[in-house]
């Protein structure tokens, strides 16, 4: 098991307003931008292996900022499918749901397209990618960067730790950061979280 290095795309608007940002496509913002430019540094020295990226234009132009120019598109790193609240910010929810919490309390049913996900299946996909992770450490003796969105990521780093999917709610992440999750003793650990150049 090799370090496993996590990018959260760049701002948004939707990210900046706290807007659920699912299946919405929506681009950077020029901070955003700058937020990626700014991990290049970090980015540079590593030894990449492989490169996964969601599809969404915003994980996409991400991973290109940061230089990763050889990266497979991959539909399992999509965000957390929320349903009916997509677009709809936390406050928005709680006036309707007061004290409601996306990792345990879950997301309203939406279209037929977009059906929203229990935070249990957003875990499964997590698995699956952390799978094709393991595939793709056994294949090189680089590392591994996957270049996704922040909840889905949060999920994934509880399930790499054996924690349940739920459990991502205690990872905090923010737009433009870095993080690598490596190995003590064989076991999965958190190396580091949420870092920015000069942080």
């Amino acid at each position: 098991m090799g370090d496993l290095f996590l990018v959260r795309h760049g701002e948004t608007e939707w990210s900046r307003s706290g807007r659920h940002t699912g299946s919405t496509d929506v681009p950077l913002t020029e901070h955003g931008r700058d937020e990626a430019r700014r991990l290049l540094p970090l980015i540079r020295p590593l030894r990449v292996g492989a490169a996964l990226v969601s599809p969404s234009q915003r994980a996409r132009e991400t991973a290109e900022l940061i230089g990763l120019h050889e990266v497979r598109v991959d539909a399992g790193l999509r965000e957390w499918d929320y349903g009916a609240y997509e677009g709809v910010t936390t406050v928005d929810i709680q006036r309707t749901r007061p004290g409601w919490f996306l990792f345990t309390d879950g997301v309203a049913p939406g279209p037929p397209d977009h059906p929203g996900e229990t935070v249990e299946q957003v875990g499964e996909r997590a698995d699956r990618v952390l799978t094709q992770v393991d595939a793709a450490h056994a294949d090189t003796d680089g590392c591994v960067v996957l270049v996704a969105h922040g909840h889905f990521l949060r999920v994934l780093t509880a399930r790499r730790l054996g924690l349940p999917a739920s459990a991502g709610a205690l990872f905090q992440l923010a737009t433009g950061t870095l993080c690598r999750l490596g190995t003590e003793h064989g076991r999965p650990v958190i190396a580091a979280w949420n870092v920015r150049p000069g942080s």
